[in-house]
């Protein structure tokens, strides 16, 4: 299973987030220079994460983005269930459909098997993802100088 760049973005954002200093939160415009993703994307991924009520976002002076209690505490696993959406690995009823797809046991294999990786990913946190040695790491690449201790 590949995730969408949606989602990639989604959860690094969150991570980036999981880190900053309250009293320093950065703009969608800093974290999209940090995460070297584009402003536009970073900007529609920001909007789902604070409609999903996973980050806050305060425009003006003193404003920016911070991560909520549930951002701190959301599954892993349900967030991607979220952000990917519904829908097989395979598209077996494409343009052009399968002529196995009613005898076919790939598709029933295939969606065990995508159950077991969200289901892989459902008891970590966005506050797991940043423990040492990553936290450290994404502290130091927002200041701009890597942070190796």
């Amino acid at each position: 299973m590949r995730l969408t760049r949606f989602t990639d973005v989604a959860l690094r954002v969150l991570m980036r987030l999981a880190v900053v200093e309250n009293d320093d939160p950065p703009t969608t415009r800093e974290v999209a220079a940090t995460m070297q993703v584009p402003y536009t994307h970073a900007a529609k991924v920001v909007a789902k994460l604070q409609h999903l009520g996973l980050i806050e976002a305060r425009r003006g002076r003193g404003g920016g983005l911070s991560l909520t209690g549930a951002g701190r505490s959301a599954s892993i696993g349900g967030l991607v269930r979220e952000l990917e959406g519904p829908g097989d690995v395979v598209d077996c009823e494409g343009a052009a459909p399968c002529p196995l797809r009613s005898a076919c046991r790939l598709r029933g294999a295939l969606r065990q098997a995508e159950e077991a990786f969200y289901a892989s990913l459902d008891p970590l946190t966005v506050t797991e993802l940043v423990a040492s040695p990553t936290g450290p790491l994404l502290i130091g690449i927002s200041s701009g100088r890597p942070d190796t201790g």
